[in-house]
């Protein structure tokens, strides 16, 4: 099958295709004569299986891994297992972050009377914060608030 074919097949656009190929995360694709890539229904599971493991967060790196695995039937469940705890907390770190960073939001938006005059704490506290470097799990404190 062509590439749009195979893009339809696994949920993977053709762009996203080439940009894998390109990077070494999928072998390249073989080719026609005329130079055109072509699919198997193997490569269309990879792809498949590659869309899944996007559609729960993980990296590329962290992809080529799990395809790594994936392809080795000596592997072990715990390398696997190990890989996948990881990657769900780094995803619980993020939403720990994502979490502070809306309460910082919902205070400051509490803090501005959405009025039609031009003082605004909101914009006022992203001039003047101090940029303080980035620390995992840290919760920064508002200026005066």
């Amino acid at each position: 099958m062509n590439i749009g074919d195979a893009a339809k097949a696994s949920g993977v656009s053709a762009k996203m295709i080439r940009y894998y190929e390109e990077t070494g995360l999928i072998p390249p694709a073989a080719r026609t004569e005329a130079g055109y890539r072509i699919y198997s229904d193997q490569d269309v599971h990879m792809l498949r299986f590659i869309r899944r493991a996007r559609d729960l967060g993980f990296s590329v790196d962290g992809i080529r891994e799990l395809l790594g695995l994936w392809r080795d039937r000596d592997r072990h469940s715990a390398d696997v297992k190990r890989l996948a705890l990881a990657h769900v907390a780094d995803l619980r770190q993020k939403i720990r972050e994502l979490e502070d960073m809306a309460t910082t939001l919902e205070t400051l938006a509490a803090c501005c009377h959405g009025n039609d005059r031009p003082d605004c704490p909101i914009l006022s506290e992203l001039e003047t914060a101090s940029v303080l470097p980035a620390k995992k799990g840290a919760v920064r404190k508002l200026n005066g608030m």
